[in-house]
């Protein structure tokens, strides 16, 4: 006789129940950059619009700025620690393949032995683990989901490369995703496009150093106007799909948040998505530079914490880069 399997039982609905966020002490300003490339402060807040960004020190490694930026998302939605059920954590600035800092961050941060992995997908990895979180919940293998997007970009930082040497910064962002009576969360519109992977890329694989031990330390590079272009022209589109997948239209939105790559970029995103002068658009770039996978939810928690944005708001969140990847959605903010 064959088992009947019991079915799993989810929330009908996920949202975003709080969100925290960490930037390290150490502030950057275009200034200290120029000591290593022929450029100047015009011609870098004209090409991305950064006057300054924060670079993590000794103390302030990935997994410390998680355990802040997830502290005070754990606090925000106003549950305890033990009530994770899952910590997924996107990044590609941690050093250690094995084990997952997951793992170390669900431990410190008191949350039992909930499931705990990383994932890497660049500048789209808070989007890439929102999806899965918001599956979790409504699926039924976790109550409350810790997502959150940590970068040490600046370990990554080549500061002789003038095309990239100003563009990252460090930081954590974290959301902590739980049951909804009602739609929170939309649709993921979400991708790859691997034949233009050698766009963004890191500079030399890790196992070159077995034999070379004279090759100097990888740093992220990139082509610049392929990765401009692509992220202009395409990325629009998507997050005009996501809009159409969760049945809301650019005068229904309250706030716009992109992945913070360029100002560029997301002042022609917002052109190209005819998007009213009435909705709030993420600029936090200006002042943290671009953190990949936290930049997502630090724009997120410092237009909350500011007031420009307030609970209840409908935003559109899109994250794309390395891959190339992206991921786009619509959520209510916490």
């Amino acid at each position: 006789m064959t088992a009947k399997i019991k079915p799993a039982r989810g929330a009908a609905y996920a949202r975003i129940m709080g969100v925290g966020g960490y930037r390290p002490v150490r502030v950057v300003p275009n200034e200290e950059i120029l000591k290593h490339i022929d450029s100047s402060d015009e011609w870098i807040r004209s090409r991305s619009g950064i006057a300054t960004r924060h670079w993590a020190g000794p103390e302030e490694t990935v997994s410390a700025m998680s355990l802040e930026a997830a502290g005070k998302a754990i606090a925000d939605a106003g549950i305890t620690a033990d009530q994770i059920g899952a910590v997924i954590v996107s990044t590609v600035s941690h050093f250690k393949q094995t084990p997952a800092v997951a793992t170390e961050i669900a431990h410190k941060v008191g949350a039992g032995k909930p499931a705990a992995f990383d994932i890497s997908a660049g500048c789209a990895g808070f989007g890439y683990g929102l999806a899965m979180a918001r599956d979790m919940v409504t699926g039924g293998s976790a109550e409350h989901v810790l997502v959150i997007g940590v970068e040490r970009l600046s370990d990554l930082t080549d500061l002789e490369d003038r095309a990239t040497a100003f563009l990252f910064g460090d930081g954590a962002g974290a959301v902590v995703v739980g049951p909804a009576a009602e739609p929170a969360i939309g649709p993921v519109v979400w991708g790859s496009e691997g034949d233009k992977a050698e766009t963004i890329k890191q500079t030399v694989a890790w196992d070159v150093y077995r034999e070379e031990t004279d090759v100097r330390f990888p740093a992220i590079t990139q082509e610049g106007q392929a990765v401009f272009r692509w992220a202009v022209f395409e990325m629009a589109k998507i997050a005009q799909q996501a809009l159409d997948e969760a049945g809301v239209s650019p005068e229904d939105l309250d706030v716009f948040i992109p992945h913070q790559a360029n100002m560029r970029i997301i002042d022609s995103m917002v052109k190209t998505l005819k998007l009213p002068e009435s909705v709030t658009v993420a600029r936090d770039v200006e002042t943290t530079g671009n953190t990949s996978a936290a930049s997502i939810p630090l724009a997120m928690e410092r237009l909350l914490a500011t007031g420009a944005a307030k609970s209840g708001d409908t935003a559109l969140l899109i994250g794309f880069g390395a891959g190339l990847v992206y991921a786009a959605t619509v959520v209510t903010l916490p």
